[in-house]
């Protein structure tokens, strides 16, 4: 198998696992439709908690994971919807990564 193919398998693996993880979550779905609307663009947790209504510790939990609250396992970083984008020094800025993009107009598409 090529390496190309790899990773094609992979994702079509990951596809139902973060489908179910978005359906359990609303805070996870949220964020990733807020990033969905200003993508390519990221954002930092403040304002991605402010557009979602929830609290920035709920957009931590739900980006990177949170053992209390949000699986890590789950996290949208883990399921390679999120990525962390390089920004300055103290801030962490996030935004949806081309198979989070997939994702979101699958789901949009079935509503």
């Amino acid at each position: 198998m090529q390496e190309g193919d790899e990773t094609f398998t992979s994702l079509d693996i990951l596809r139902p696992i973060v489908i179910r993880s978005l359906r359990r979550s609303n805070v996870r779905k949220k964020i990733a439709e807020y990033l969905f609307d200003i993508s390519p663009s990221g954002s930092y947790t403040s304002e991605i908690a402010y557009n979602v209504k929830t609290t920035p510790t709920n957009v931590i939990g739900a980006i990177r994971g949170m053992r209390s609250r949000y699986s890590p396992d789950e996290s949208l970083i883990a399921l390679n919807i999120v990525e962390k984008m390089s920004g300055s020094k103290n801030i962490k800025l996030y935004r949806l990564t081309d198979f989070g993009r997939e994702i979101l107009e699958t789901i949009k598409y079935k509503r």
